[in-house]
């Protein structure tokens, strides 16, 4: 598989492109932001996965995630950063980034994190092989929900999805009118990642209040259950008061 390595300092992108040549994967490194950009767009076969550093010349890595998003919300993108703060970790996920790596890294971690996102990309285009001609759509309010697309829509508003962000929002449509914590969606849809905080989580349901809801203020499909997580009602319309007796507003998450 093919991975893409946004590295700067060359010394750390020798490292990673050898281990990862000796793990089989076919490397290619930019030291850009904007050349990383530029190779994304012309490579054939696309990359598998970028392992994008944060603290870029010109063009930072966030921005460099939030271009690459805009044209491609499937690839998935490990940071791998010096920058410890969580403040860092929770603009890296807003931006897109699937995992987040702080330097110096244990290498054997890397690699089975690699391991873990390559495998996770293979069964997606295995999926998409198969499955491309299925029509994926769920629809809920006004709101349409293309998966095979990575597409919401909303009445005329179109919003692009994130891997995660739909990811998060299928789960929400599987379970719906269920009470679900924050440690259990970290577990189910973040797969016990380390670096995902209940803050973390909480700025994931904001985003799709911003893009399912009337007035993300006060939400009636995505609702807070106080000191617990989140419910998803399909149709609020349908449940009584006694469903809606134990949440709030997303002011109080």
């Amino acid at each position: 598989m093919n991975i893409l390595v946004v590295e700067d300092e060359e010394n750390i992108a020798k490292i990673l492109r050898f281990n990862f040549e000796q793990e089989g994967y076919r490397v290619s490194v930019a030291g850009d932001g904007r050349t990383a950009l530029n190779l994304h767009d012309s490579a054939s076969p696309r990359f598998d996965l970028i392992v994008l550093d944060l603290m870029l010349p010109e063009m930072s890595g966030y921005e460099t995630c939030r271009e690459l998003r805009r044209v491609d919300v499937d690839v998935p993108v490990l940071a791998l950063t010096a920058r410890t703060l969580a403040e860092d970790k929770a603009q890296a996920f807003d931006c897109g980034v699937d995992q987040y790596i702080t330097k110096p890294f244990a290498l054997p971690e890397l690699l089975s994190r690699v391991r873990n996102l390559l495998e996770r990309r293979r069964r997606t285009l295995d999926r998409g092989v198969t499955t491309r001609a299925v029509q994926d759509v769920e629809r809920f309010g006004s709101v349409a929900v293309d998966f095979g697309r990575f597409e919401l829509r909303n009445g005329d508003e179109v919003h692009s999805l994130t891997t995660r962000e739909q990811e998060l929002l299928r789960y929400f449509l599987k379970y719906d009118g269920v009470v679900l914590s924050r440690s259990r969606l970290q577990s189910d849809v973040w797969r016990d990642s380390a670096e995902i905080t209940s803050r973390s989580i909480d700025n994931f349901v904001m985003r799709l209040r911003r893009m399912i809801e009337v007035d993300p203020a006060h939400p009636r499909h995505l609702v807070s259950v106080r000191g617990t997580g989140y419910r998803f009602f399909h149709d609020p319309d349908q449940d009584d008061g006694d469903d809606m007796a134990n949440v709030t507003d997303a002011e109080t998450i």
